[in-house]
């Protein structure tokens, strides 16, 4: 099984998007004071990169 470039930007997004979520369900249910904030700005983050990737998938 053979992974392109395609593939492996796909595989990235699809952690990035687990990760992010982690992080946002960490920020909300976890953490009630000031770190949960700053662990779903960070949760967005990885979205954010997640949909660059999938937005580099074709073109790289």
């Amino acid at each position: 099984m053979g992974m392109n470039k395609n593939t492996v930007l796909a595989w990235a997004t699809l952690i990035m998007i687990i990760v992010g979520l982690g992080l946002i369900a960490l920020g909300a249910f976890r953490y009630d004071d000031v770190a949960g904030w700053g662990f779903a700005a960070v949760g967005i983050g990885f979205f954010a990169i997640a949909w660059v990737f999938n937005a580099l998938k074709g073109r790289v």
